[in-house]
C-alpha cells in the first residue's frame, strides 16, 4: 500500500475521517500554489487538518515548518482543537496556527525591535482615567476616544456610536486597500469631516505622545512595508515556513494577501482555501477580486472545487445552487449532496411586520433541541423585538453578538427625557436635552433665558413669560405643556405615539437625517422597537424598568452559548455555524438588499448588490433540513415589498428542475406558492395578532389557568417546575430554581410552554 494510501485509511481506523476525491486531491497536492474553493457545508476544516497532518506524517516536514493563517481567533482555536483531536500523539502548538493580526504584529515587532522604535498599541480596553473630558489639550491614548475628541474639536458636537463604528470602519477601509493619503476623499463616509479627522489622527499618532501610537490596521501596513524595506526581515520569515494555509480567504484584504505573497515567494508553497460565495465582508475592505484573479498572481497554480454539501437536504441545496448563480462575478460551480431531499422551503409572508416575532415564538416554543434553532437578519436592531417576546414568554436564547448599545441610543434617550418630562416640566435642564426635537422650536437664546430662573415654575410658562417667543410659538409652546400633563396617565406605548406624533419628535429626527446624513429608517425603526417593547404595559414607570430588564436578559443571554437556546444572530455573524432550522426573516426591499445596494445597482455598480446575494446564500445554507424566509406587506404603517431574493427563491422552488429533482416536495411547494398571494396570508396572520399579552384565552386554557391558580404551581418547558409567586390577568410571576420568572399568561398557554402540574 502507497504511504499516502495508508495514511487515508489509519486516520479513517483512527478516528473515522474519510475524505471524498476532491478532498484527497486536496490534501495531496502539497507543492506549488493551490486555491481550494470550498463550498458551504464541504467538510473544509476536516479537509485542512488532514492536508497538515499528510505533510507532517507522510511527507516528513516538520510542524514548525507548517504555518497556517486564519482570519479569526475563534478560528485558529478552532484549528488547534481539531489538529489536536486529529493528532494527539504532537505536542500543543507544534503547528503555528494564527491570525493574520497576530502575524503582522509579530513582523512588526521585529521591524521596530531593529529599527529601536519604540510603540505602544492603543486599542482593546480603555484603561481608568483615559476618557477624556474634552477641557484638555491632550488627547487620551486610546483609538476610540482620540476619535472622539477629534471629532469633537473639528465638527463642534459629540460624535454618536452610530457614527463612531461608520468612521473606524472607513479608517480600516483605506489601510486594508492601501489607499494612498491623497485619495482617502474618493472613499465614501456619512461621517462629517471624516477626511480630515484621519489626517489629524494619523499625524497626532507620530508626534501626539512619546511613543509611536498603533492601532490594529497599522500592524497589518506596517507590517507589510517591514517586509518591503528589510530584505533581512523578510527572508528570516521566507525561511522560518515551506508550507503556509490560508482559510477563510474570501474575507482578506488588500494588506493581508499582500504579506501572504511575500511570505511564499521563496517557495511558492501556498494553499489558499476560501469560498468567492460567502465573501460578504466588502465594506470591511474584503478582496473577492482577488481569488477570481488568483492564477494572474500564481500562474502556476491548481484550482480545485470542493462542492459536496454534507450539512442540508438536498432540497435545500438544490434553491441554494441556483440561487447564488444571479451573481455574474464568481467562478462556475455546483454544490450538491448526497443527503436526502426534505421538506420544501418555507416562504411565509405576514401581514405586519410586528407579527414576525410572535410568530417565531409559536413556531419554536415545542422544540426541545432550541440549540438547532438559529433567526437570522441582516440589521442587529432586529434582534431587540425577538428578545422581547422570547423573554416575556420564557423561551431561552443565545445573542451572539449582541449590542447593548441599543439602551444607550441617543433616540432611546430621548424618548425616556420626554417621559421624564411628564412628571416635572420644571426642570430646565432636562427640557434642554430634547428642546430641539420637540414641537416649540425654541432656541438656544430662549433657552438660555430660563436656564438660570429658579422660580419652581413650568418651563414651558418661563419659556412664554420672559424668552420673547415668537406668535407662532406661543399655542406651540401651549400645546406641548397640555400634552406633556397627558402623558403621565398614558398606557407607554400610547405615549411613545404622542411623543413622536403630538411632540414634533418623528418630524425631528427626519429634519436630523437630512441635516446630518443619519439614516432616517434606522432611527425610526428604534422608535418601533421601543413601541414593540411597550406593548401590553400601563405605565411609563413600567416601560423604564421593561427597558432595563431586556438590557440585563441581553447581557445574560451570552452565558446561553453552551445551553439548550435559541441563537440569534446577523447573517454576517452566522457564517460558519450550522442549525438544523433557520428563520430569515426581514425579508424585504430596503433591508436585503438595503435602499444603498439597489441606488449603487441602479447607477451601474454591482458589486454591493452581488455581496447582498453572497449574504442571503450564507444564511441558506446554515440550515440543515428547515428552512423558513419571512417577509411582511405593512410596516410603520406604509406598504413594504418582499425581497427580491425571496421572490427569486420562490421561482427556483416552483420550478421544473425542482420538481424533476424532488417530486413530492416539489408539489408540495407548487400548491403553497401558487395561492393567491394576499388574502390568504392574511387570513393565516389574524391569529398570530391575537396572541398577545391580552389575548383571549379559550375554555381549555382558561381551565389550566384555573387548575395553575388553585395548585399555586406550573411547569414550564424550559425551566421546570416552580411555585406561582403572583398572577394576574396578563402575567405571571414564578418561581424556578433558577430564579423568578415572569411571564405572558395568555402566550404561554397558547404555546404550550406553561402547564398545571
Amino acid at each position: 500500500m502507497e504511504p499516502e494510501d495508508a495514511f487515508f485509511v489509519r486516520k479513517q481506523e483512527e478516528i473515522g475521517v474519510s475524505l471524498n476525491a476532491v478532498q484527497k486531491q486536496a490534501v495531496l497536492r502539497t507543492d506549488g500554489a493551490l486555491l481550494l474553493l470550498a463550498s458551504p457545508g464541504s467538510g473544509k476544516t476536516t479537509t485542512i487538518i488532514m492536508r497538515i497532518g499528510y505533510l507532517i506524517e507522510v511527507k516528513d516536514v516538520s510542524p514548525a515548518r507548517v504555518k497556517a493563517i486564519t482570519f479569526s481567533r475563534a478560528s485558529a482555536n478552532d484549528m488547534k482543537e481539531r489538529f489536536k483531536r486529529f493528532f494527539p500523539d504532537y505536542p500543543d502548538d507544534c503547528v503555528a496556527f494564527s491570525t493574520i493580526h497576530s502575524l503582522a504584529f509579530e513582523m512588526m515587532r521585529d521591524y521596530f525591535r531593529k529599527k529601536r522604535v519604540a510603540y505602544r498599541l492603543i486599542e482593546g480596553d480603555i484603561a481608568p482615567g483615559e476618557v477624556g473630558s474634552g477641557e484638555s489639550d491632550k488627547l487620551p491614548l486610546h483609538k476610540k476616544l482620540i476619535l472622539r475628541e477629534l471629532y469633537h474639536r473639528i465638527v463642534g458636537s459629540l460624535i454618536t456610536d452610530d457614527q463612531m463604528d461608520e468612521l473606524t470602519t472607513y479608517i480600516s477601509f483605506v489601510k486594508n486597500k492601501l489607499i494612498p493619503p491623497q485619495q482617502w476623499s474618493q472613499v465614501k463616509c456619512d461621517v462629517p469631516e471624516a477626511e480630515r479627522i484621519l489626517h489629524e489622527y494619523e499625524t497626532f499618532k507620530r508626534s501626539g505622545a512619546d511613543k509611536l501610537l498603533i492601532d490594529y490596521d497599522d500592524m497589518l501596513v506596517i507590517g507589510n512595508e517591514a517586509l518591503e524595506r528589510d530584505r533581512e526581515l523578510l527572508t528570516s520569515y521566507q525561511r522560518r515556513y515551506d508550507y503556509v494555509l490560508t482559510d477563510e480567504s474570501q474575507d482578506t484584504s488588500l494588506v493581508q494577501h499582500a504579506i501572504v505573497e511575500k511570505l511564499v515567494r521563496a517557495h511558492g508553497n501556498l494553499c489558499v482555501v476560501a469560498d468567492d460565495d460567502q465573501s460578504i465582508y466588502g465594506w470591511r475592505a474584503a478582496e473577492p477580486q482577488y481569488l477570481l484573479d488568483f492564477k494572474r498572481h500564481y500562474p502556476r497554480a491548481a484550482i480545485l472545487k470542493m462542492t459536496q454539501n454534507y450539512r442540508s437536504s438536498r432540497t435545500i441545496v438544490d434553491i441554494a445552487n441556483r440561487f447564488i448563480k444571479r451573481n455574474q462575478n464568481r467562478y462556475d460551480k455546483n454544490m450538491f449532496t448526497a443527503n436526502r431531499s426534505d421538506r420544501p422551503i418555507v416562504l411565509k409572508s405576514l401581514s405586519d411586520y410586528r407579527f414576525q416575532a410572535k410568530y417565531i415564538a409559536e413556531k419554536i416554543a415545542g422544540i426541545e433541541q432550541l440549540r438547532e434553532v438559529a433567526v437570522l437578519y441582516r440589521n442587529n436592531a432586529s434582534s431587540i423585538s425577538l428578545m422581547n417576546v422570547f423573554d416575556r414568554i420564557g423561551i431561552p436564547f443565545y445573542m451572539k453578538d449582541g449590542d447593548n448599545r441599543f439602551f444607550s441610543h441617543w433616540v432611546v434617550e430621548d424618548v425616556l427625557n420626554f417621559m421624564r418630562m411628564a412628571y416635572t416640566d420644571k426642570r430646565a435642564e432636562l427640557f434642554e436635552s430634547i428642546h430641539t426635537k420637540c414641537i416649540g422650536y425654541v432656541t438656544k437664546l430662549q433657552m438660555a433665558a430660563i436656564k438660570g430662573l429658579a422660580n419652581n415654575e413650568s418651563v414651558f410658562d418661563n419659556l412664554l413669560r420672559f424668552a420673547e417667543p415668537q406668535e407662532y410659538q406661543r399655542k406651540l409652546l401651549q400645546d406641548a405643556k397640555d400634552t406633556f400633563r397627558q402623558l403621565r396617565a398614558m398606557p407607554p406605548q400610547q405615549a411613545i405615539r404622542a411623543i413622536r406624533g403630538k411632540l414634533g419628535y418623528e418630524k425631528a429626527l427626519e429634519r436630523l437625517c437630512e441635516r446630518l446624513g443619519f439614516r432616517k429608517e434606522y432611527l425610526i425603526g428604534i422608535v418601533n422597537t421601543l413601541e414593540d417593547i411597550a406593548e401590553g404595559l400601563d405605565t411609563l414607570e413600567q416601560f423604564a424598568a421593561r427597558l432595563k430588564d431586556l438590557e440585563a436578559a441581553m447581557r445574560s443571554s451570552r452565558r446561553n452559548k453552551t445551553e439548550n437556546a435559541v441563537t440569534l444572530s446577523t447573517l454576517h455573524s452566522a457564517k460558519g455555524l450550522e442549525f438544523e432550522r433557520v428563520y430569515m426573516i426581514d425579508l424585504i426591499e430596503g433591508v436585503i438588499p438595503s435602499n444603498d445596494d439597489v441606488k449603487k445597482f441602479d447607477n451601474g455598480d454591482t458589486a454591493p448588490m452581488e455581496e447582498a446575494v453572497r449574504l442571503f446564500y450564507v444564511g441558506m445554507t446554515r440550515a440543515k433540513s428547515h428552512l423558513e424566509l419571512l417577509s411582511y406587506r405593512i410596516r410603520d404603517g406604509g406598504q413594504t415589498k418582499e425581497s427580491r431574493f425571496m421572490s427569486h427563491v420562490r421561482h427556483l422552488q416552483s420550478g421544473p428542475r425542482q420538481a424533476a429533482a424532488n417530486p413530492a416536495s416539489a408539489t408540495a411547494a407548487g400548491r403553497e406558492v401558487r395561492k393567491p398571494a394576499a388574502a390568504p396570508e392574511a387570513k393565516r396572520a389574524k391569529p398570530v395578532k391575537k396572541k398577545t399579552a391580552k389575548a383571549e384565552l379559550n375554555p381549555e386554557e382558561k381551565q389550566l389557568l384555573a387548575r395553575i391558580r388553585e395548585t399555586g404551581s406550573a411547569h414550564h418547558l424550559k425551566f421546570g417546575q416552580g411555585e406561582v409567586v403572583h398572577l394576574d390577568e396578563a402575567t405571571i410571576h414564578i418561581r424556578f430554581e433558577g430564579g423568578v420568572k415572569k411571564l405572558l399568561v395568555a402566550a404561554c398557554l397558547k404555546t404550550g410552554l406553561l402547564t398545571p402540574v
